[in-house]
């Protein structure tokens, strides 16, 4: 049975689609795109800003599903730049020190609302 995750702390979906759901031990995040979630702006002036702002926003997610990053099993980063490859890597790494997921990155050529950055993932319980 699957189980719909929603919480204020992460930006609203921007479409039909939950923010997250568990079903069974895991959790699957929709995208995250770096949108603040108390004022629905994109929060993306650097690359790293943009970065970490996608990450807190999958763990919010999580959070509310009863999960964490720690318990992340996949990633995916959809970028716009693949040149910004090493700068996403020293902010992804900060927050992912221990627990390593297994990971993509790929590059796009555009996002939902002109973000530059998109981050989804699947975690345990």
């Amino acid at each position: 049975m699957k189980k719909i995750i929603n919480t204020d702390n992460a930006p609203k979906a921007l479409g039909p689609y939950s923010q997250g759901i568990i079903s069974g031990n895991l959790v699957f995040c929709s995208g995250q795109i770096p949108l603040n979630p108390a004022t629905g702006e994109l929060n993306q002036e650097t690359i790293e800003v943009a970065t970490e702002q996608c990450i807190l926003n999958l763990k919010a997610v999580l959070t509310e599903a009863g999960s964490s990053l720690e318990k992340a099993l996949k990633v995916t980063i959809f970028v716009t730049d693949m040149r910004d490859f090493k700068r996403i890597n020293e902010v992804y790494g900060k927050f992912f020190e221990t627990s390593k997921p297994a990971r993509a990155c790929v590059e796009v050529s555009s996002l939902p609302a002109g973000a530059i950055i998109e981050m989804d993932a699947i975690a345990e319980l």
